[in-house]
């Protein structure tokens, strides 16, 4: 009756294992990536960016 313990318990943890190695990750790191078709330098791309950034920063993301 001993071994019949033993497995059922040696059985329970071996299952219960990556449920609790789930438990213990941390927060996911998020990211936001964009394409933009224009120059550098455009001005209208420079203030889409900062506007885009703006809203970023204002829904608790940040910058790098």
């Amino acid at each position: 009756m001993r071994r019949r313990s033993f497995l059922t318990l040696l059985g329970g943890a071996a299952a219960a294992w990556p449920l609790a190695a789930r438990a213990q990750q941390g927060e996911r790191v998020r990211r936001v990536g964009v394409l933009l078709a224009s120059a550098a330098g455009d001005p209208e791309y420079k203030s889409f960016t900062a506007a885009f950034s703006q809203a970023l920063q204002r829904l608790g993301l940040q910058e790098g």
